[in-house]
């Protein structure tokens, strides 16, 4: 397909500023597998399953946030490198206490991280789920306090996370 309007033109418009992104849905080897570290590990709540074939999971009543199923997966392998597809999904934790707790989570299960970032706008961790799905569990700061350059601009940038610091927020 080809897209012919150019998307810095003054013509087109933003979409609307209250979109989001519904759900996931994700291919996994073992439907099992993946309840264990996204219900288990992270703490999402199982809200419907399909024998072996499909799961959804949510936070907070929600009907899913993320999706599962084998339907064309079952006992598959991650796709090689250097191929398109999925970089990461990301979870938004609603507090920097959240995403401390949810690094607690992952470091108890033994999961490594692949990174742990400070964007200026966000605290990032990454990981990988157990089909090798980027993961990156993530809180938002306050929007007046994200950095802006000197006319305005969002400043965002990367440097290195202090876990120690995240996870002081769990101390009472």
């Amino acid at each position: 397909m080809m897209v012919s309007q150019d998307p810095n033109s003054q013509s087109s418009s933003p979409i609307d500023g209250g979109t989001r992104i519904g759900h996931v849905h994700l291919k996994v080897a073992d439907l099992q597998r993946a309840l264990d570290f996204y219900c288990g590990v992270l703490g999402f709540e199982l809200t419907q399953r399909y024998d072996s074939q499909a799961a959804f999971v949510s936070a907070g009543g929600y009907h899913h946030h993320i999706g599962l199923n084998t339907w064309e997966s079952a006992g598959g392998s991650p796709p090689p490198a250097g191929t398109t597809g999925l970089y990461h999904l990301a979870i938004l934790y609603p507090t920097r206490a959240a995403l401390a707790d949810a690094l607690r989570r992952v470091l108890a299960a033994g999961i490594q991280l692949d990174g742990a970032s400070d964007h200026g706008v966000s605290e990032a961790l990454y990981l990988r789920d157990p089909d090798e799905n980027g993961v990156e569990l993530y809180w938002d700061r306050p929007h007046e306090v994200w950095p802006r350059t000197s006319d305005g601009d969002l400043a965002m940038f990367t440097q290195r996370l202090d876990l120690a610091s995240l996870l002081r927020e769990l101390e009472p």
